[in-house]
């Protein structure tokens, strides 16, 4: 089979593309209309209001992280000739990344359990919070190698030159912010109310969507052929 590596990048901006459009639907804009942790009684009448839009979430965060499997697997063609060790750690960080992810998305199904009842006084506003809790745990420990597999991402945007060598940059930035994110609030109590979990998130933004977008819009600035 004889395949341009000209259509494989385009074909990855396409899956970058969905996993970022699910994973801003499903991470940022649900929660924000479904989650507040200082009102757990405030919750259940949110996601009663917001029933479909929040099981809508599910099925789309699942859609984000099967994209998300597949996506370092297509970049492993793009960059194997480039460093093939590097691009194969891109790959187990994200087979490590997705199944922890996964696992997150089982403690949302246990809130609609929860939420099953009909009345809103037999459902536990505590025991719901709880399960919140649990999916956020989870999350956080999956972002540790949502950071990790942008590092050697980054690194070989920046080696090859077939993408923009500041995409790379900010992609290994962004790694390095999901780091300081984590580790953050476990040693610092206060650092959710400081202005560098804000500012640590930037770089991976324009990185991700940078590089997706250019993968799917321009595709590669050098052009060369792959045959298996």
């Amino acid at each position: 089979m004889n395949i341009t590596n000209q259509k494989l990048a385009r074909l990855a901006g396409v899956i970058y593309l969905i996993t970022v459009i699910t994973g801003v639907f499903s991470l940022m804009y649900v929660p924000n209309k479904t989650f507040i942790w200082e009102d757990p009684k405030k919750n259940i009448q949110l996601f009663q209001e917001f029933e479909f839009l929040f099981r809508l979430s599910i099925v789309s965060e699942v859609l984000c992280y099967s994209a998300f499997l597949l996506l370092p697997i297509l970049l492993h063609y793009l960059f194997k000739k480039t460093n093939k060790y590097l691009s194969r750690l891109m790959i187990l960080f994200v087979l490590v990344a997705v199944p922890l992810s996964l696992l997150a998305i089982s403690h949302k199904l246990d809130m609609l359990d929860t939420l099953g009842n009909d009345s809103l006084s037999q459902i536990d506003a505590e025991q719901l919070q709880s399960q919140i809790g649990l999916y956020y745990n989870k999350i956080k420990i999956a972002q540790i190698f949502w950071g990790l597999w942008l590092l050697p991402f980054g690194y070989l945007i920046y080696v090859s030159g077939i993408l923009p060598k500041l995409l790379g940059v900010f992609l290994m930035l962004g790694g390095i912010g999901y780091m300081v994110n984590f580790v953050g609030p476990i040693l610092f109590p206060n650092f959710t109310q400081s202005i560098i979990p804000i500012v640590a998130k930037i770089p991976s933004s324009i990185g991700e969507i940078g590089t997706c977008l250019w993968l799917l819009l321009i595709g590669l600035k050098k052009e060369f052929r792959y045959e298996d």
